[in-house]
């Protein structure tokens, strides 16, 4: 199953364990998913959405399941991480498995909070740190390229990588990222064996103090969405303060907190959000009385595909998907009454799967 998985990274004192230590506050039970461990800088966490409730009430099941995403708290980044300052060499190895980074930047004021280059200048900061991911992937293509040379005579794609390594390292060494590098589908391909991080998304969190609220803008946060348009990147302004005194509620407080301060969604909340539009992944719903479940499937993903997630043998053996939209079948009241209005479609293996389709596999 498709999970998101980011690596949150940032200088010390911006607000990062803060945060981090805000989402997994929330983190889900491990035994609702196998073989899964949890280190200390890492946490599971539910997705959060109302849709499932609805339909579990209307299935009457006895289990939800949420999608999850995974966090990992890359600490120890500083000026010389990629030369293992810090805990910098572990730590950035830790990354190149993530689907995407979180940067969490300072972008308030705080005389009790020192930041470690003295003033708030969020560009520097950002730019230390994006310096820090390109010189660590520099050294593993520099690397991987001495073991190439070796390979030339006995690799028939040995001279294609080797040239495509190069045009890798020239690309970085004028400080730029491999997501600004246009590559072809060979290319694409050729480069998968190497994760680089610098061909990761990134979403700048802009993290404000609660003097921003409820906007949570001000000139910080304006200069980070400049430095990020141009490289194409995303940025969620968040107050981690505000998140950490949200995580200790429970789910009505929640809700009326947030809504006195004029927020409809938690920072967490729109944290993932973001994240998922940010990777191109959607949610597909699965219900019935054992369990009502989402599941994580990339956007264009078809259902012979989306069947796959859920177990091989239903992959295997497709026949068919019956597929309703959530909202019909919320106004129909059930699978039953969706079906008799007409609502309720019947889609071969092709279908491609939307975002809130509820749908029952038919297999063999």
């Amino acid at each position: 199953m498709a999970q998101l998985s980011c690596g949150i990274v940032g200088l010390p004192n911006v607000g990062k364990s803060t945060l981090f230590n805000a989402l997994t506050s929330c983190i889900a039970e491990a035994s609702n998913y196998p073989f899964c461990t949890i280190e200390p800088n890492m946490g599971i966490v539910e997705v959060y959405d109302p849709r499932l409730e609805v339909l579990s009430k209307m299935s009457k099941s006895q289990k939800l399941l949420y999608a999850t995403t995974k966090f990992l708290d890359i600490a120890g980044l500083v000026e010389g991480a990629s030369k293992g300052e810090g805990l910098g060499n572990k730590f950035l190895s830790n990354i190149r498995e993530t689907s995407a980074i979180v940067h969490v930047v300072r972008c308030f004021v705080d005389d009790d909070v020192t930041h470690v280059s003295g003033g708030i200048d969020p560009i520097r900061d950002i730019e230390v740190i994006n310096t820090e991911l390109l010189l660590s992937d520099l050294q593993m293509i520099e690397s991987a390229l001495e073991r190439i040379e070796k390979q030339m005579k006995s690799q028939k794609e040995a001279p294609k990588v080797k040239a495509l390594l190069e045009r890798v390292v020239a690309h970085l060494n004028e400080g730029n990222h491999i997501r600004s590098l246009e590559l072809s589908e060979e290319e694409e391909e050729l480069l998968k064996p190497y994760p680089l991080i610098t061909r990761k998304k990134v979403l700048y969190v802009a993290n404000v103090g609660e003097d921003s609220l409820p906007s949570l803008e001000n000139e910080y946060v304006q200069r980070v969405r400049e430095y990020a348009e141009k490289e194409g990147s995303y940025v969620l302004p968040i107050c981690a303060k505000l998140e950490a005194e949200i995580a200790e509620l429970d789910e009505e407080e929640r809700k009326e907190y947030l809504q006195s301060l004029g927020l409809e969604m938690s920072g967490l909340q729109r944290l993932i959000k973001t994240s998922f539009d940010m990777l191109g992944l959607i949610t597909f719903l699965t219900t019935g009385e054992m369990e009502t479940r989402a599941w994580t499937i990339h956007k264009g993903e078809s259902a012979v595909s989306a069947a796959g997630q859920i177990h091989t043998d239903i992959q295997k053996g497709f026949i068919r998907a019956e597929v309703v939209a959530y909202e019909d079948i919320v106004e129909a009241g059930s699978r039953a009454a969706s079906k008799e209005m007409g609502k309720l479609r019947t889609e071969g293996r092709d279908y491609i799967v939307r975002d809130g389709d509820v749908v029952l596999f038919l297999h063999n």
